[in-house]
């Protein structure tokens, strides 16, 4: 009689084999064990929603700056505010002039909610204290977004997204600076220079030969 060895016993249906683990997975353990667990958390679930589009494009990435510095916005005007003093509007032109401009209009349609809880201050002084609380969480948004892209490797040198960002950062600060500008020149009531009624054009002069 031939000696035939056992065949091997059929794996147990109770065997689960280990379901292999995510970026994202990872990401949520490393933020969860963090020290800034919480932040860090809410970086990955932006990341996640992030991760159904292109990060490749400049709009997209814009369009991630946009919300995190709305965001931020919002958490640094809650106290005076309220949740959700300016409402996230996604879905739309996400050019570093027009999320410049919203994030800019946004924050700054504000101000006159803000100065209501401050009757007894000087306008100006209100002005100023209002530009730094928003520019601030203006700052806070765009490290956010920064750091995402940056985990991402979409910030490289010669990078379109960088140079995305980069402008917008700029058009946001001098938005900041310009309304602060024409509300304390209002508040000064000064005018714009207009020149005399009997002022003579002035004449361009000769080209000069090349």
């Amino acid at each position: 009689m031939l000696n035939v060895p056992p065949l091997p016993a059929p794996a147990s249906s109770d065997t689960a084999v280990p379901a292999k683990s995510t970026p994202l997975d990872e990401a949520q353990k490393t933020a969860t064990a963090s020290s800034q667990g919480q932040q860090n958390l809410r970086n990955a679930q932006i990341l996640e929603a992030s991760l159904q589009v292109s990060l490749q494009t400049g709009n997209d990435s814009l369009a991630l700056l946009y919300r995190t510095a709305v965001d931020a916005i919002n958490q640094e005007l809650a106290p005076e505010l309220g949740p959700d003093a300016i409402q996230n509007a996604m879905g739309q032109d996400h050019s570093a002039q027009a999320t410049a401009g919203r994030i800019v209009g946004l924050s700054t349609a504000m101000f006159d909610a803000y100065a209501a809880r401050y009757p007894d201050k000087e306008l100006a002084e209100v002005a100023q204290d209002f530009v730094e609380l928003i520019r601030g969480g203006f700052e806070q948004g765009y490290q956010e977004a920064e750091d995402i892209l940056n985990s991402l490797g979409v910030l490289g040198a010669d990078s379109p997204v960088a140079a995305g960002i980069a402008q917008t950062y700029e058009l946001v600060h001098k938005g900041y600076d310009d309304w602060l500008q024409a509300k304390l020149g209002a508040l000064r009531g000064d005018a714009a220079p207009s020149a005399p009624a009997d002022a003579t054009p002035a004449v361009p002069g000769p080209a000069t030969a090349t």
